[in-house]
């Protein structure tokens, strides 16, 4: 059950970071589940080129990173 909670504070903090970054509004659930989609998006990247993360910080990087691929890609679909 930690894991699980600990996974969404992380999906909520890097789908804010990434919002923020890419100049997005959007509320918290939104930040949410865009936050842990970058962070499976980032770590299939990531993974793809043999970097991982071994700490929360790696974690976030990972997913804020994914978070503004999925943003980007959003973006292009939607124009």
């Amino acid at each position: 059950m930690d894991n699980i909670i600990i996974s969404i504070l992380i999906g909520a903090l890097a789908g804010w970071i990434a919002s923020k970054i890419m100049k997005t509004g959007g509320g918290i659930i939104r930040n949410v589940i865009l936050g842990i989609v970058g962070g499976f998006v980032g770590g299939l990247v990531f993974g793809l080129i043999g970097i991982g993360a071994n700490n929360y910080l790696g974690t976030i990087i990972i997913s804020v990173v994914g978070a503004c691929i999925v943003i980007f890609v959003a973006k292009l679909i939607t124009k």
